[in-house]
């Protein structure tokens, strides 16, 4: 049975605050934790009004704490900003506070713009190998096989599962090499999501922590009880794709009816395409979306996302979907 979990940008709302914001992460979490969600994610992002969520080990010790169940996670941290030893012991610590529950997903993109990733200390390497040698290094620390000849404390011999990030075809390859499991960005990436899923599973290599291939897939889900209202929805995120595609990010803005119908093609065909990856109605409508994405990604795991305005909308969101997905899952059981 498809495992169902979720990914949380924790967005900062128009006229909201970051304290707010992280509150919410903790509530939302916490949700999501008496839904029967296997998972909560956050992200690595920097220099965007809109996402609180750039200190990623810190947010997650705080969603941590607040639940007692649900795994917590990265999904993902950029190692290309930080040294790995730096995560083997900001990961290690999470480990040690939360034992048995904390995961840690790896990207290779810096999560950020040229001038945040200079402000942040960090030159950028443009070698292909060298997010690939950042990821074993990291795994030598958990480890603890004194390869690179220093001892990660706290982080050697911690038990993180990580996970490789992609939404193109490079990190569907280097998650079969390295026998992980691999999680893809459809939810605004989707364009190569077959082919990335199609490549990870003909060249996985069987490993010491996964013997079989564990796709993991994001996936936007806007649900309320009638289908205008998950229409209205959803247009902050469409808002917020808009504002980042044109160069003016900010916080997420507040619901816009019809939002969609008022922009020119060019905008509209430019969203269905990154956001094809996307369920909008009632909890029938997307309940079948749902079933109709499983199965045509064969995904081990539904990673759900939605950046909605109102916290409550976005809980009873979250409960609509949970509830379609169990009962279709127990359909096709």
């Amino acid at each position: 049975m498809t495992k169902l979990s979720l990914l949380d940008l924790v967005p900062v709302t128009q006229g909201g605050s970051v304290s707010q914001s992280l509150a919410n992460a903790a509530d939302l979490a916490r949700h999501a934790e008496s839904l029967g969600f296997y998972r909560y994610w956050t992200a690595e992002h920097h220099g965007m009004e809109g996402i609180a969520s750039a200190a990623t080990s810190i947010v997650l010790a705080h969603v941590a704490g607040a639940t007692s169940t649900i795994r917590v996670g990265a999904g993902g941290i950029m190692l290309p900003n930080h040294a790995p030893i730096v995560i083997a012991e900001q990961f290690g610590t999470l480990d040690a506070l939360f034992p048995g529950r904390i995961d840690l997903g790896l990207g290779r993109a810096p999560g950020s713009d040229q001038r945040v990733a200079a402000a942040m200390r960090r030159n950028l390497d443009s070698d292909p190998n060298a997010f690939p040698r950042d990821v074993v290094e990291l795994q030598s620390y958990f480890a603890d096989d004194s390869r690179t000849g220093i001892r990660a404390t706290p982080g050697a011999g911690a038990n993180v599962p990580l996970y490789i990030l992609g939404s193109s075809l490079f990190g569907a390859q280097l998650a079969a090499m390295l026998g992980l499991p691999y999680a893809f960005a459809s939810h605004f990436a989707p364009a190569a999501l077959d082919d990335a899923l199609a490549i990870y599973r003909e060249r996985f290599e069987p490993s010491a922590v996964l013997a079989e291939p564990y796709a993991m897939c994001a996936y936007n889900v806007f649900a309320a009880d009638s289908e205008e209202e998950a229409e209205l929805l959803a247009s902050s995120m469409q808002q917020s794709f808009v504002a980042l595609r044109t160069g003016n990010p900010g916080p997420l803005p507040p619901p816009v009816p019809s939002y969609r119908d008022s922009l020119p093609p060019q905008a509209r065909q430019m969203l269905d395409g990154v956001l094809s990856a996307t369920a909008i109605g009632t909890r029938d409508q997307v309940g079948e979306k749902m079933r109709a994405f499983v199965k045509r990604t064969n995904a081990d795991e539904l990673i759900l996302t939605s950046s909605i305005f109102d916290h409550d909308a976005r809980k009873r969101s979250l409960t609509i979907a949970a509830d379609a997905f169990t009962s279709e899952e127990m359909m096709a059981a």
